[in-house]
């Protein structure tokens, strides 16, 4: 019996390590030709791109090229190489680990490709803007989703089993918050908000919508006129305020019991740097110009001012003290019968108008740098979302193409 027990084993260890588990089950032919073509890929792009810096160095070593260092489209085109190099080193690991039909730890070398991927491809964007360089990062990132599903079926088991309790478990803790008035509320009394996705979308939404708001009054009272704040293409949304909201309350939730001059202060901090990177982003990816600070108060750069920090101090104390209470009253009035499914409506419907902005500012660009559209997309957005409407759209926006870092 000992015997016979002892050739099932055997029989049952494919890959002859001593341990039956998931890796002796054999992954699908395509997840293993997929394997040896990123491996292929990344043998052959890593030392490709390394030879190929190695050599321009030397170039600009011997006086042969030129280079601005502080240009920005250098700047970018550097960190996208190191970023392409690691990228390719990690895939050859990946690819390796297919073939080898190591199913956990690809599943897990997965996860770390993707947010790679994702970084690959922002930064195509903002060299190249969006087109076909954005086509190989995004069938690479369906690939690798699937395969950090596919290649250990227990660890995507276990994420089903894990949502199904911790769907229960939400279910049991709303009624226990509501019975207790703590709902929305951080149950573990470390910070003030519970940062879970429905708190968070909800409140990126509201500050859509309010920081729209506060702006349109602010300028209106300022220079007596209207004039459209909107950020997206559809919907009274200024996504900047909405990120600027999350960010505030991420950062400053575990600071809502704290002196009011330390919250003041980070807020202003936190509020400037946001500002100044959303304005460098914006002007790297696509050329816009959306506000200038220039020659005003401790001016940064014109993407950020003293007088603009003080505005984000004071309402990141508002926001803390005043503001989020609030809104977390107001947003755990949605019962709890459509709380997710009405999320999850809007927040679809929130990608569609974000993806859609961001073509359409890239149509603008391309149209502006004086190229006529030369595919099916790029024509319906010049029909349908022309100079005239993009520029009616957009009131505080201008384009100037040389302003951008696309190669």
């Amino acid at each position: 019996m000992s015997e016979v027990t002892n050739r099932g084993i055997a029989e049952a260890d494919v890959n002859g390590d001593g341990v039956i588990d998931i890796d002796d089950k054999r992954l699908p032919l395509v997840a293993r030709i997929y394997g040896a073509l990123v491996l292929l890929n990344g043998i052959m792009t890593a030392p490709a791109i390394v030879l190929s810096s190695a050599h321009a160095t030397r170039e600009v070593i011997a006086g042969r090229m030129n280079v601005d260092f502080m240009d920005l489209t250098f700047m970018l085109t550097a960190a996208d190489t190191v970023l392409l190099v690691v990228n390719a080193t990690c895939l050859v690991v990946f690819g390796a680990l297919l073939l080898r039909n190591k199913r956990k730890h690809a599943a897990r070398w997965a996860y770390t490709l993707i947010p790679l991927t994702i970084a690959e491809a922002m930064f195509s964007l903002a060299l190249q803007g969006i087109g076909g360089n954005l086509i190989m990062p995004a069938i690479q990132l369906v690939i690798l989703v699937t395969i950090s599903i596919v290649a250990d079926p227990a660890l995507h088991e276990e994420r089903r089993l894990h949502r199904t309790l911790r769907r229960m478990d939400e279910r049991d803790n709303y009624w226990d918050a509501v019975r207790k008035g703590m709902l929305g509320r951080d149950q573990t009394g470390k910070g003030y908000i519970s940062l879970d996705f429905f708190n968070v979308f909800w409140l990126f939404l509201i500050g859509c919508v309010f920081g729209l708001v506060v702006e349109t009054i602010y300028h209106y009272i300022l220079f007596g006129e209207y004039e459209d704040r909107a950020g997206l293409l559809w919907g009274p949304f200024s996504p900047i305020y909405g990120f600027g909201a999350v960010i505030l309350t991420a950062c400053l939730n575990r600071l809502w019991r704290a002196n009011p001059v330390a919250i003041f202060l980070a807020s202003a901090v936190i509020g400037g740097a946001f500002e100044w990177f959303v304005s460098w982003f914006m002007e790297v990816a696509f050329g816009i110009t959306a506000w200038d600070y220039t020659g005003q108060w401790l001016s940064i750069g014109g993407r950020t001012s003293g007088k603009y920090m003080l505005f984000w101090g004071v309402l990141g104390l508002l926001w803390i003290k005043l503001i989020l209470p609030w809104l977390l009253w107001l947003i755990n009035k949605i019962p709890w019968k459509v709380r997710y499914s009405l999320t999850t409506v809007c927040f679809a419907l929130m990608v569609v108008d974000c993806v859609m902005t961001l073509m359409a500012l890239d149509c603008w660009f391309t149209r502006v740098s004086g190229e006529l559209p030369d595919s099916p997309i790029t024509q319906f957005f010049a029909d349908n979302f022309g100079n005239d409407f993009m520029a009616d759209r957009f009131q505080t926006m201008s384009i100037d193409p040389t302003k951008s870092g696309r190669a």
